[in-house]
């Protein structure tokens, strides 16, 4: 990890949409600890909070579609090939596919913010063949939200970005229910929105 801060400190914001863009492929880069330090950098280089967040959200789908298309033509065999290979890795991808099994194309956007499920989900919905219509504006909003949160808070902590990993490890277990409230609450409003929209505009 002390390689990865390195790259971050020297190269800035092309190192940054790099290394995001390589967690949200599944490569074993903690989030939790990426994220707050690319925003406590930006904050340090005066990089305005409004481009690091874009850039991260960007890098966030490119790495998640990457995930995507090999779950959608690697399947089941490449998921199997990743718990022989790492077994460690199995309890995560077995969250992922019971998260998804559950919630369906919800799970995806939700997945983002809960350990475990969040590492995997790409690969799962990949497999499970979830049109691509439904999963990118999920993960759009997924992404969206955890880079918020992540970035953010180590953009106002600043050099003190490290115990946004030791909070969050602490905390976790309060914090998720209410962020997985929040998106609910934002997805209800905005199909709400529509069917209202739907409603006013038909014809009687």
């Amino acid at each position: 990890m002390g390689f990865l801060s390195e790259l971050i400190y020297d190269y800035g914001l092309i190192a940054m949409f790099l290394i995001i863009m390589l967690e949200y492929a599944c490569f074993p880069v903690s989030s939790e600890i990426i994220l707050p330090l690319s925003g406590a950098v930006a904050s340090i280089n005066n990089t305005n909070f409004l481009v690091i967040l874009p850039l991260s959200v960007l890098a966030g789908i490119i790495g998640t579609g990457i995930c995507y298309t090999v779950g959608w033509f690697g399947g089941g065999a490449i998921i199997n090939g990743i718990k022989k290979r790492f077994p460690k890795s199995e309890n995560s991808l077995n969250a992922s596919y019971d998260r998804f099994r559950e919630n369906g194309a919800s799970a995806v956007c939700i997945g983002r913010v809960i350990p475990l499920v969040r590492t995997y989900i790409a690969l799962v919905a990949g497999a499970a063949k979830l049109k691509p219509s439904v999963y990118f504006p999920a993960s759009l909003l997924g992404i969206t939200i955890w880079n918020t949160l992540l970035i953010g808070l180590g953009y106002s902590l600043r050099e003190n970005y490290g115990k946004v990993a030791e909070y969050y490890s602490r905390y976790k277990h309060n914090l998720i229910p209410i962020i997985i409230i929040s998106i609910a609450f934002f997805l209800i409003h905005r199909i709400y929105k529509r069917r209202k929209k739907k409603s006013a505009v038909s014809p009687e």
